[in-house]
């Protein structure tokens, strides 16, 4: 191996390291999370960790441990959940509905019931940070994720009318068990938009391409809302389904996407509509059905080969929102 090609994979696994590490934390964030347990979690020293996480990250473990804290406290809020303020403190991993409010307003500028009474305004921020638009033929990447690129344009009250305009009537919404994915995945860190066009386009369609994977599904997970988080901390996961013996890849790690009940809308339309059609589900779909978002992610799913209509050019995918009762 030349120097270069072990340069690049040692970065390579500095960054599954990693990522190992940012997924344990989301998902035991209402637990003590300690940075010995953390270094084991990524296999490196423990003297060492903090150090490397804060290089690597660009701020402390215990400033990411915070802000994720708190964003998924937001996130909770957000969607109606049917709790206390204090049952969203004991969530999310603080210990009293007082410390939570302090920290929730030094973070946000408000209280937590003032941003849960505000959420309608941010929803067409979240919308638009999930605007993914999948189009092309399968035989030429920079035509598969052609769309992807485009800016994304935030919703507002009077999207939710041009989107029924546009389409007529509701979408159809249907709640449905999907099982879990095994996924090869590549995350992007940063701001939303065009950038995650360009990783479509550069990184993940050639190594779908190489790989054989072409024809498989694929799912686009952006897990923060860039009205909450900063856009240089924004994480997306670019994912393409495979088989249980599928090998690894120093471009690529594996994650296992959680089945379970979710409510899903197939989309096909003009690009710049999928914002407004996700306005519309969170704001007026979701509010009246019974149920409300838990804390899987949010995903679009769609496959390459099948993401425009030959006919029309009119990008599709299905819009998979996760949902319990309320």
């Amino acid at each position: 191996m030349t120097s270069k090609a072990s340069a690049q994979a040692s970065r390579a696994e500095y960054t599954r390291r990693m990522n190992r590490v940012l997924n344990y934390i989301d998902a035991h964030l209402e637990q003590p999370l300690d940075g010995a347990e953390l270094a084991d979690v990524a296999n490196f020293s423990r003297f060492h960790f903090h150090r490397i996480f804060a290089a690597l990250m660009d701020e402390t473990l215990g400033s990411y441990i915070r802000r994720r804290r708190l964003e998924k406290a937001a996130f909770r809020l957000s969607c109606g959940q049917d709790e206390t303020v204090l049952e969203t403190a004991l969530a999310t991993g603080f210990g009293s509905a007082e410390a939570f409010a302090r920290a929730f307003k030094l973070r946000f500028g408000c209280t937590p019931s003032q941003w849960r009474a505000d959420t309608p305004r941010r929803m067409a921020q979240q919308a638009a940070a999930l605007d993914l638009r999948p189009s092309g033929q399968k035989s030429n990447p920079d035509q598969v994720f052609g769309n992807l690129d485009q800016a994304s344009q935030v919703a507002s009250a009077e999207d939710d009318v041009s989107y029924r305009a546009t389409k007529g009537t509701a979408m159809e919404v249907r709640i449905i068990e999907l099982p879990a994915a095994r996924v090869a995945y590549q995350r992007l860190i940063g701001p939303y938009g065009p950038a995650i066009g360009a990783f479509w386009r550069n990184r993940i369609a050639p190594w779908m391409q190489s790989h054989g994977l072409s024809d498989a599904t694929c799912y686009g997970i952006a897990y923060h809302d860039p009205s909450v988080t900063p856009a240089s901390k924004c994480q997306y996961d670019a994912c393409v389904e495979v088989a249980e013996d599928f090998p690894g890849s120093e471009k690529t790690d594996h994650q296992v996407l959680p089945g379970g009940r979710y409510a899903v809308a197939h989309f096909k339309g003009k690009p710049e509509t999928i914002a407004a059609a996700w306005t519309w589900l969170t704001r007026e779909w979701l509010p009246s059905s019974g149920l409300q978002c838990d804390d899987r992610p949010c995903f679009e799913m769609f496959s390459a080969a099948m993401a425009r209509d030959p006919e029309t050019g009119e990008p599709s995918c299905d819009i998979c929102i996760p949902v319990r009762a309320l």
